[in-house]
């Protein structure tokens, strides 16, 4: 079993056969805006039914952003400076979400890295429901890794337009506990669109272990994305080490840097795929929010994939 959030109001009911319309406050004219956005997949049968008029998926825009629960860097001299914020609560926090909000609308699915689930330094707000709001993700879910109390509640998270047919958590070995990865699946059971979305590990022999447990689950399917905050270079061994024990592969050149944000000279971040996928576009986005630039890739769905959205 699995829990999802929904980023806002559902005006609409949220089952087989329904059209859903999603908004933060139910207020009359919210209510007409959603009747005219609504009406056109509504059927027009006898019965008045509710039926799946949602087109079916051809393509999907995927993007991975480490947001570093929305501190601003823009030099390495930050790390210490701003380090009192990774602690405590502090004013420019919701203004870099809504602008890292902006940007994720556009995707169909983002996995986040670095985002806290509720705590003081977020003024107790879960930042995966507060994008999942800003951005109209129908779909959320958060992994807390790192759960410290009112301190920091270190997460995983996921925004989806799609909903998921089932999300499981997986924590990964190591010696500290506190690195997670969540693998979503799409689809139908037979031969279902799996999304493992994790953020790994500083310690080079820590992400050796890590990748060859995301091997063994990636092994077990025949489309799968690996998409997360990899701490580490296409060339790395342990990279190295993953592309040979599984069919995945990186459609992105080397030289698409991600790290750090503000004169970026290292691929930390990465979005892999097997190869039934088939990519149409890769791209790093100059968004220098985080100390990470978020990495965006979009997929053609093979036939035998089936997705309404």
């Amino acid at each position: 079993a699995f829990t999802f959030g929904l980023g806002g109001l559902t005006l609409f009911p949220m089952s087989v056969g329904a059209s859903t319309v999603l908004i933060e406050k139910a207020s009359p004219p919210d209510l007409l805006d959603a009747v005219a956005v609504a009406a056109p997949h509504l059927a027009k049968g006898d019965d008045a039914r509710f039926l799946n008029a949602v087109a079916v998926k051809t393509h999907l825009k995927l993007l991975s952003y480490n947001i570093q629960v929305g501190v601003a860097s823009s030099r390495y001299r930050h790390y210490v400076t701003h380090s009192w914020k990774h602690v405590l609560p502090h004013s420019a926090s919701f203004s870099n979400l809504d602008r890292i909000a902006h940007l994720l609308n556009d995707f169909d699915i983002v996995a986040l890295q670095e985002v806290d689930a509720g705590s003081l330094r977020s003024l107790f707000v879960n930042q995966v429901e507060y994008l999942a709001h800003k951005s109209r993700f129908p779909f959320w879910y958060h992994q807390t890794n790192r759960n410290l109390g009112k301190i920091a509640q270190a997460s995983n998270g996921l925004l989806s337009k799609i909903e998921p047919s089932d999300i499981t958590d997986h924590k990964l070995p190591g010696f500290f506990p506190g690195r997670g990865a969540i693998a979503v699946q799409y689809g139908q059971a037979k031969n279902p669109l799996i999304l493992l979305l994790a953020h790994l590990a500083l310690g080079k022999r820590t992400r050796m272990r890590q990748l060859a447990y995301l091997a063994d689950v990636a092994n077990q399917y025949k489309h799968v994305v690996l998409m997360g905050d990899m701490n580490c270079e296409l060339d790395s061994q342990e990279m190295q080490t993953l592309f040979n024990s599984t069919k995945l592969i990186c459609p992105t050149t080397e030289t698409s840097h991600t790290f750090p944000s503000w004169r970026p000279f290292c691929k930390l971040d990465h979005i892999l795929v097997t190869p039934t996928l088939k990519v149409t576009h890769t791209s790093v986005l100059n968004h220098a929010i985080s100390d990470h630039l978020p990495v965006a890739l979009e997929i053609k769905l093979p036939q035998d994939v089936h997705l309404r959205g």
